[in-house]
């Protein structure tokens, strides 16, 4: 398979790059990220209602651009570049391909355009408090009481909740003739009974919070589709968010490689740039097959979520996490080393890619989870189950 990015594809990284080096350098990402909501509200703004980012891969008929993942990937690249904390992966990565996947055509035209114009922002609760990524065990439970249904429970490490407008909240759901389904309900953020308490976290860049559903009560009318069972739509959403952060951890991974080389170029000892001692050049070069591999399989895995059918795309998306997130990780890791004493300092950006590396690896299910779940799926194991996260 050869990949080229077509001219308008070109058009949107160079004027999303050029952006984003004028709007979100390090210092702002710093400042924005220890705001209230965890983002530059005024960027927010620009990326969405201005440029008009938030809608891209959204349908036309819903005030949306009607390209695809591909073009969606270049912008989460582009972002992953720079670390930029904004609802943009919540919102449009993650939420926005669960309502094209599950929600009524009425629900669709209610959110998409609000979405496309930066108007809604939105988060997706499906993480327990262990933190597994099988979507069968949500910690959040739905409950047909008499005529009404009613929310309890609780979900942890969800994106982009502290700004989010509607909650998106995955709940295993039990009706009075005790069948039990997956559904996804749509909850206003301040709905009684709604408790949203912000998680410390190790990436402050991308903040997550812990969500406490308390008795609350829903209508049939706010689950998304009409009394079906939401897994295969669901584990198809996220496996499309799955190549949208493979996407973003590739930026990072190529933004980190670019700085350290820089970096070594410049940096003298023993009368030498450290760049031309070999075992520098070893190391950066063996770096810099991770990150051209890991793109590679971003950029598959972006095709695969606009063409491919559910067992293919899980594949490729949980190849494409695996993979670069390992790649990630390994290059933020080295970018610390190679950076020296500088490199270890709070001052210094090479943390904050460090950090990303980490968080991002373990969103959404781990290299490992990832690499489990092809085995299970290719027949190649035999174990029981796949790791917790």
């Amino acid at each position: 398979m050869q990949f080229a990015f077509t001219d308008e594809q070109q058009m949107i990284r160079e004027s999303a790059r050029a952006f984003l080096e004028a709007e979100a350098s390090l210092p702002a990402v710093r400042l924005a990220s220890g705001a209230v909501n965890g983002y530059d509200e005024g960027l927010w703004q620009q990326m969405t209602a201005e440029l008009g980012w938030s809608g891209i891969a959204i349908p036309e008929a819903y005030g949306g651009a009607g390209l695809g993942f591909v073009e969606l990937g270049i912008l989460a690249h582009e972002q992953g570049r720079r670390l930029v904390p904004s609802p943009f992966f919540s919102t449009v990565c993650l939420a926005t391909p669960v309502i094209l996947e599950l929600a009524r055509e009425e629900q669709k035209r209610q959110w998409l355009p609000a979405i496309a114009a930066g108007q809604l922002k939105a988060a997706v609760a499906v993480t327990d408090r262990v933190g597994h990524a099988d979507i069968r065990k949500v910690g959040v439970k739905l409950a047909q009481v008499g005529s009404a249904w009613v929310l309890s429970g609780e979900a942890h490490f969800v994106v982009g909740a502290q700004s989010a407008d509607l909650l998106l909240v995955v709940a295993s759901a039990k009706d009075a003739n005790a069948s039990q389904s997956l559904r996804v309900v749509a909850v206003a953020s301040g709905t009684a009974g709604v408790r949203i308490e912000a998680t410390e976290m190790l990436d402050v860049t991308r903040p997550m919070a812990s969500i406490y559903f308390e008795q609350v009560s829903v209508s049939a009318e706010d689950c998304l589709g009409v009394d079906i069972d939401a897994s295969s739509g669901l584990q198809r959403a996220l496996d499309q968010a799955r190549t949208m952060l493979a996407a973003e951890a590739v930026g990072g991974a190529e933004y980190s490689l670019e700085a350290v080389t820089a970096y070594v170029k410049e940096r003298v000892q023993f009368g030498r740039a450290i760049g031309s001692f070999q075992a520098i050049k070893h190391r950066l070069a063996d770096t810099m097959v991770l990150v051209e591999a890991a793109k590679s399989m971003a950029w598959y895995a972006a095709c695969a979520a606009d063409e491919y059918a559910n067992e293919a795309l899980a594949v490729a998306a949980s190849s494409a996490k695996s993979c670069c997130a390992d790649a990630f990780n390994a290059v933020a890791s080295n970018a610390i080393q190679l950076h020296g004493g500088i490199g270890f300092t709070w001052d210094h950006h090479a943390h904050l890619y460090f950090k990303r590396a980490r968080a991002s690896s373990m969103l959404l299910g781990s290299p490992a989870w990832h690499r489990e779940r092809i085995a299970l799926g290719l027949g190649l194991s035999q174990i029981a189950s796949v790791p917790q996260f």
